[in-house]
Order: C-alpha cells, then structure tokens, then sequence
C-alpha cells in the first residue's frame, strides 16, 4: 500500500450510524473476505495475491470512526485443499491489519474455517463443520466474543453461503456482488434501508 494515504469516506461516513463509544452494546460488521475486501483470484493464501476491492478501505475507515465492532469471517478451503497453510493465512491477515491500521481503520479481529468435507488433509477433513458458511458458526463467535448488538449488526458477503450464514447468525445479509465499489454499495443499502 501506498506511503501517501488519502481516502475520501465521505459517501458512507454520511450514512453509517454513529455508534457512542461508551454504549453497552455495538454493532458489528461482519466481512468476509474473497470477493469482499479483496478481489477473489482463486485461493488467496499469501500477501502478494492479494488486491484490495476498490472501497474496502474506505469501507473500513468509516465502520471505525462510526465505532462498529468489525470482523472479518471466511471460510479458507484453500487450507484443506493443501493450497496454503495456516500459518499462511495468519500472516496475510497481519499483512492486512498493517494496510488497515496505515490508513487509520481497523479490523478488531479474523475468524477463518480451514475444514472442507473433500480435504486431502486428514485433520482438515470435516464433513458440515459448524463454523464452514453457510453455517452460522463462525459468525455467533465473532457476534459473542465483542458482545455485538445483533439486532443492528450487518454481514456483507458475496456468496449465497455468506448470506445464509449471516440469517442464521441473526444479523441483516447484504450481497455485494464484487462490482463496483464496496463503500458506494453499502451507502446505498444505508440509505435505502436506513438505520440498523
């Protein structure tokens, strides 16, 4: 990412619901990842695969200064298939942190399922792993461990198993369908269905 920061969030800073700091309970925005904060190019394992989606990082800055809970949930089949391990993942999720804190948002916490029913992999192998959208597992997690406001909280992903995962978590789904710009679909979907 660039040294020369400038991102305009005025679009979507207008219509995020400004949250007070000191509320009991806060909503979350939910994330995945491929297709959402990045663009999907196929098993994006490691730092030099990975392309931001034009407005994530705007999307990012405006949920952090609104003060939303934000958590990135994604299933990481590329685990299972022997793609990439783990640790991989855990280092491209630090590489994205940086850019994230660079542009002064940020990402509270990463939940990643690396369980796929035709994993190679014996320990990988899981057949309807609860935390594998469009289970919900994943999900109630990220929602239980900041003590989200679910009632307000928000999944935006970009796959039928995203959405699905998102309802039965009990937040609102939202399907952005990796075209155009993530910040300007969400104002929209603000502005159109008001506050959470």
């Amino acid at each position: 990412m660039s040294s020369q920061l400038s991102f305009d969030v005025l679009p979507l800073a207008g219509v995020v619901p400004k949250i007070d700091p000191a509320a009991p309970s806060k909503p979350a925005l939910l994330l995945d990842r491929d297709g959402v904060l990045n663009v999907d190019t196929g098993y994006v394992g490691r730092y030099r695969d990975f392309r931001w989606i034009p407005g994530a990082i705007e999307t990012l800055i405006a949920f952090s200064r609104a003060n939303w809970h934000i958590r990135v949930v994604t299933n990481q089949s590329g685990i299972a298939h022997g793609k990439y391990t783990e640790e991989d993942v855990q280092r491209l999720h630090a590489d994205i942190a940086c850019d994230v804190t660079a542009a002064g948002a940020r990402i509270d916490a990463f939940y990643y399922c690396p369980y796929h029913a035709e994993s190679p992999i014996e320990r990988y192998r899981f057949v309807d792993h609860p935390d594998r959208k469009p289970n919900p597992g994943m999900l109630i997690k990220a929602l239980r461990d900041c003590g989200a406001d679910t009632a307000r909280s928000i999944m935006v992903g970009d796959k039928a198993s995203d959405l699905e995962a998102g309802l039965r978590a009990g937040v609102k789904a939202l399907h952005f369908r990796s075209q155009g710009r993530l910040d300007d679909f969400l104002a929209e979907c603000l502005r159109k269905q008001g506050a959470f």
